[in-house]
């Protein structure tokens, strides 16, 4: 019975951090909008590795800014047989007058694939603003805007975005959508409104030239497996700040079945598990729904754990709604809602079961400092 007593506690301290994170919501978007008042030269740094649906139009909506400064794009490839290199060509002749580059540069500088492409594509570059986004990242006109007003703030050394999912056509990618917009996007609202996360992400990163040197540049990443979390925490450290406006990019989700969905959302589970081991046991109470779901079975359906479970997905529900007109996300059936929030409590157990992560069709084992170190094929480590 005290097993029960504790599910259920768990839970009703889930509905309460449900409600919190709506308040967080409310508040991280209340913020006031700060537009450019000047407008330096911008390098837009796209590390990019192989082809995935939706490239062109995501690519395409960086090349579309209504920025009044000069803008460089410089995407950049591994390999000169990388199938993303066609869809480079064809955003060129979709914006002629936008400076696009293209570098193609296998050098390895660490166990940071990701990390390499952005060292080898920035070499030699001197925009005063640099701007760095994931490949599957898709923004919005006023982006670069938003994202130089925020950076003009005093104090502030890099400026990163909260992301909402968008899916390609497929179950599993609005599965992967939902997942982004009711466990990842209000929990990080939360921490970042309430001071209790330092977090970074990859959506976007934006950060001056010289802030970008004073810390060492990306080399300092190049053995990270979250380049975007360590390079939040370098500028930390130099004593400036990483604000989030209150704005959103979408995070295009192209799952095509449960086993790239479980895969990337563990690594990521992994990952913060690594980084913060107290605050991702904490979040045990972000999964009221599987909590008092576990209550409900193992007491033979006890009105206590029944009650619970109800106050549960109702209160998750409503979350749903308040969390859509404020963030804009797209709507899905509530009915999936317990789905998606039974998967993601599946994902954090599982989380606790090894240190390794796959990325990128390759296996790593990640040290308790974030640093990565790839697997050969017979499991053996290396450098």
């Amino acid at each position: 019975m005290s097993a029960i007593v504790v599910l259920c506690a768990l839970a009703w301290a889930g509905c309460i951090y449900t409600l919190l994170a709506v308040h967080a919501a409310r508040r991280i978007m209340a913020q006031p909008v700060a537009l450019a008042r000047a407008t330096p030269p911008v390098t837009l740094l796209k590390p990019l590795h192989g082809l995935e649906p939706g490239l062109l139009d995501n690519l395409s909506s960086f090349a579309a800014q209504d920025y009044a400064g000069p803008v460089r794009i410089i995407c950049g490839v591994a390999q000169a047989d990388d199938p993303a290199i066609a869809v480079v060509e064809r955003l060129r002749e979709a914006y002629p007058q936008a400076a696009i580059r293209l570098v193609i540069d296998g050098r390895q500088h660490g166990a940071n694939r990701k990390v390499s492409n952005l060292i080898n594509m920035d070499e030699g570059e001197d925009g005063e603003i640099v701007v760095l986004a994931d490949s599957d990242i898709r923004v919005a006109r006023d982006y670069l805007t938003r994202l130089v007003g925020a950076l003009d703030a005093p104090g502030v050394g890099a400026v990163s975005c909260l992301y909402r999912g968008r899916p390609e056509p497929g179950p599993w990618a609005a599965l992967s959508a939902l997942g982004i917009d009711t466990h990842f996007l209000p929990n990080a609202a939360l921490g970042i409104a309430f001071g209790l996360a330092t977090p970074c992400f990859g959506s976007t990163i934006a950060l001056r030239r010289e802030t970008l040197s004073r810390i060492g540049g990306f080399a300092v990443l190049r053995d990270q497996l979250a380049d975007d979390y360590a390079l939040g925490a370098a500028v930390r450290a130099s004593g400036l700040s990483v604000a989030f406006p209150p704005m959103l990019v979408d995070h295009i989700c192209v799952d095509a079945g449960i086993d790239q969905l479980w895969r990337h959302e563990l690594r990521w589970a992994r990952t913060i598990r690594i980084l913060n081991r107290a605050g991702h046991a904490g979040s045990v109470v972000t999964h009221p729904v599987a909590l008092a779901l576990i209550a409900t079975v193992i007491s033979g359906f006890s009105p206590l754990a029944v009650w619970t479970l109800a106050a549960a997905l109702g209160c998750r529900a409503v979350a749903l709604g308040v969390w859509r007109r404020v963030f804009g996300l797209r709507r899905s059936p509530f009915w999936l809602l317990p789905v998606r929030d039974c998967l993601s409590f599946a994902v954090f157990v599982w989380s606790f079961a090894s240190r390794s992560v796959r990325w990128k069709g390759r296996r790593y084992d990640v040290a308790v400092d974030g640093a990565i170190r790839r697997r050969d094929d017979d499991g053996a480590r290396r450098a």
